[in-house]
């Protein structure tokens, strides 16, 4: 068993390098147990994120984290997914929250990494007090990440 974890970053800039990147997404899947995985991490611009946004989910404009997650026929199978990430969302995003953007794009990759797991949230105010996001703050302050509620 073994996790693998690769980690692009398409022609953006972000304050958190890959190899941290993928020590977070790591440690998120320990945290949940998953000891089988093949995960790819790819940070993008605004308008690739959009495309991505548009064209998987109908939605428009840019976002901050879009994952797909592959079936597995058996649970023994190894988890495997693709997670995106906007640099320059989740900048917003932290501004907006009054928090470092570093600790934002960590929340971003755990978050991707539970949604890859199959875990889901709400779309309207309740999104923050889902299960989903009360396991992503928990995952964060282990890692000792800035953690909100």
């Amino acid at each position: 068993m073994s996790v693998s974890i690769d980690v692009a970053t398409e022609n953006v800039r972000t304050p958190l390098g890959r190899d941290t990147i993928a020590t977070i997404a790591r440690a998120a899947l320990r945290g949940e147990g998953v000891r089988d995985a093949l995960l790819s991490i790819t940070l993008v611009d605004r308008p690739s994120i959009a495309r991505l946004n548009a064209r998987h989910l109908n939605h428009k404009g840019p976002t901050d984290v879009i994952s797909f997650a592959f079936e597995r026929a058996t649970q023994s199978d190894p988890v495997i997914g693709d997670i995106y990430i906007c640099p320059a969302v989740a900048s917003e995003n932290a501004r907006a929250r009054g928090e470092p953007v570093r600790d934002e794009l960590a929340r971003l990759v755990v978050h991707g990494v539970l949604h890859v797991l199959g875990y889901d949230h709400p779309e309207d105010d309740r999104r923050e007090s889902s299960d989903m996001w009360r396991r992503q703050e928990r995952l964060l302050r282990r890692l000792g990440r800035g953690a909100h509620t």
